[in-house]
């Protein structure tokens, strides 16, 4: 990831297991984390991320369905809860630092796009 105003990556959809909905077994659960943990790590390293300094950041979320069945926004964020762990890993900035915006596709994708911006 180079210094750039706007950073994307496209990263994949969290399991339907970790909706907070969902009524797992916590061992299921905590591996449903660890693999989405390391995917978005391993995904956002392969879309070229690299550390960056530790200052504010806003990251934006669109999250777009594999299907076109209702979701709730907050359960879609909850879902990706260790997905952004993962984030934070690839680019050395704790999530404490971050400014959220979520927004929802009217598409069909199976994914959710990220976009990292220095806060102003």
């Amino acid at each position: 990831m180079r210094q750039a105003a706007k950073i994307e990556f496209t990263l994949p959809w969290p399991q339907k297991g970790l909706s907070p909905n969902s009524r797992n077994h916590w061992a299921k659960t905590a591996q449903l984390k660890k693999q989405l943990r390391g995917a978005w790590w391993a995904q956002a390293l392969a879309q070229g991320a690299t550390k960056l300094p530790g200052e504010p950041l806003t990251v934006s979320l669109t999250f777009y369905p594999p299907d076109r069945r209702r979701r709730d926004m907050d359960n879609m964020l909850s879902a990706c809860k260790a997905g952004l762990d993962g984030l934070a890993d690839a680019i050395g900035v704790d999530d404490s630092k971050w400014t959220l915006k979520i927004a929802k596709s009217e598409e069909i994708g199976g994914y959710v796009k990220v976009s990292i911006e220095k806060t102003a």
